[in-house]
């Protein structure tokens, strides 16, 4: 059955379902900026991403709520789904990942038909690894500097365009770090996205050479892989 009342809490997933039915999505958190017209289809806002109003979502009696293993708390998923409301949990920490999530998602969690950008993505990012170009460090926070480690959606993006993340053998997935401890890793440059921490020129304090990237195009997984492929690879390059 289609579902036709749904809720999201992930910005990623939350623009991946309004590029094929902004008219089903009845709320979504207050992260979820793109697309930025969703409060004219009706969508009520939900809180964030780690503390949503739970009593608000119960009452938009949603089909459907949407959520993240790493962007929602298990927590709120057990007490929704122990309201009754049923709850779809996603795992992404890749980009096939998110390719596979997003035909599930269509094919079989919504019964809603594929959208165009889903199979250009495809094209786009799922061939061989090119050669490493350059080695990166991603800083996500700082006070206290927090970097993209292993296993994360991130730097799976950033090796699929050539950039071999310097913290991606470590244990942690966003360990945190010092300023010492990335000079030190030897990354020709450092990323600094403007998310979740909106980094600025003033952040560029360390030693090795910093550029500026969307944190969207570097860290969302939806309608947004399109333009991140082409306009990283530009940026990065």
């Amino acid at each position: 059955m289609s579902r036709q009342r749904v809720v999201s809490l992930v910005p990623s997933i939350t623009e991946a379902l309004a590029s094929v039915r902004p008219e089903a999505l009845v709320g979504a958190t207050d992260w979820c900026t793109h697309p930025g017209d969703l409060e004219s289809y009706g969508v009520a806002r939900v809180r964030g991403t780690k503390n949503p109003d739970l009593a608000a979502i119960r009452a938009l009696s949603p089909d459907l709520v949407i959520a993240n293993r790493e962007e929602n708390r298990e927590l709120d998923v057990r007490r929704l789904r122990d309201a009754g409301v049923r709850v779809h949990v996603t795992v992404i920490e890749t980009v096939p990942q998110a390719i596979s999530c997003f035909d599930e998602l269509f094919d079989d969690v919504l019964d809603w038909p594929r959208p165009p950008w889903l199979e250009e993505a495809r094209s786009l990012w799922l061939g061989p690894l090119p050669p490493v170009r350059r080695r990166v460090a991603i800083p996500i926070w700082r006070d206290p500097w927090m970097v993209v480690g292993s296993r994360t959606f991130t730097g799976d993006l950033a090796r699929r365009l050539g950039l071999e993340n310097v913290f991606g053998s470590h244990p942690d997935r966003y360990p945190h770090v010092s300023l010492d401890d990335i000079d030190a890793r030897g990354a020709d440059v450092v990323l600094l996205p403007d998310e979740p921490y909106e980094f600025t020129a003033a952040d560029g304090v360390f030693a090795t050479p910093t550029e500026l990237v969307s944190g969207r195009l570097l860290t969302w997984y939806g309608p947004s892989l399109v333009e991140a492929h082409a306009s990283l690879a530009r940026t990065t390059g």
